[in-house]
């Protein structure tokens, strides 16, 4: 039996969302055509949020008018779930650094800073790593790059492949660190304790009793962010290609 904080739900399911590319398009803000989409959605069934970026970043995007996202979800997972809130209440967290330890962290920086150095990419801006919470977010071009910038290297990235070889060499340099390097949004990719991937969140819910939990993404390609939890068995996995799609398929499964 599902519990007994959800019992005004029509259905005793959850559906959790990516953010980038899903619910927003990447780094930009939600529309109040999705705002209005997921509160009619609440009404049926319990409803939650799980992306890779921390905290306040996912604030941004999905906060509209003052309003609060860990009041508009039911669960709000940021960090894949390492900083977590269930009905506006915080859940247990965890840290990338105390897990992959100060040494092998400084081991793993300077590498990843000295083959930026030598990187040769139409664009470089700046803050090429991210340490967050959970993970360490790494960007060959650097986040502080404009959504025309980002665009363009997104389309090169397509046809070069910078990521994907920067991530196949981090993975044989650090073979015996126990990290997953995921591919995820437009210019970056993260790099984690393995296990401490999209499906991390899913043991925030194990406990609820829910018949479904079903996953929209839109990375859900071997080597994207949302890849493991989209084929997760415990998962009903759904794979769009745009905040209009992830509608689309919403009205389709629970709204008609």
């Amino acid at each position: 039996m599902v519990s007994s904080s959800f019992a005004d739900r029509t259905y005793p399911k959850l559906v959790l969302f990516d953010v980038d590319g899903t619910l927003t398009p990447a780094r930009q803000s939600v529309s109040q055509e999705m705002i209005d989409t997921l509160k009619a959605l609440r009404k049926k069934v319990v409803v939650g949020i799980v992306g890779g970026s921390d905290f306040n970043k996912i604030s941004e995007q999905l906060s509209v008018n003052g309003s609060n996202i860990i009041d508009d979800f039911d669960y709000a997972f940021a960090e894949n779930g390492l900083t977590a809130y269930r009905l506006g209440k915080p859940l247990e967290s965890q840290s990338f650094i105390k897990c992959l330890g100060e040494d092998k962290y400084k081991t793993m920086v300077k590498y990843v800073l000295h083959y930026i150095a030598d990187l040769d990419i139409p664009i470089k801006r700046g803050t090429f790593i991210e340490l967050r919470n959970g993970m360490m977010n790494v960007s060959p071009m650097g986040r502080n790059a404009t959504i025309a910038e980002r665009n363009e290297f997104e389309a090169y990235d397509k046809i070069h492949g910078v990521r994907l070889a920067f991530v196949q060499l981090l993975r044989k340099e650090f073979a015996d660190y126990g990290l997953t390097f995921s591919i995820g949004g437009q210019i970056s990719f993260d790099v984690f304790p393995t296990g401490w991937d999209k499906t991390y969140c899913l043991r925030h819910v194990e406990g609820e009793g829910f018949e479904e939990i079903h996953f929209f993404g839109d990375k859900t390609y071997k080597g994207g962010n949302d890849y493991e939890i989209f084929t997760d068995p415990r998962t009903i996995g759904h794979s769009v290609t745009s905040p209009a799609d992830t509608i689309r398929v919403l009205k389709e499964l629970f709204l008609s």
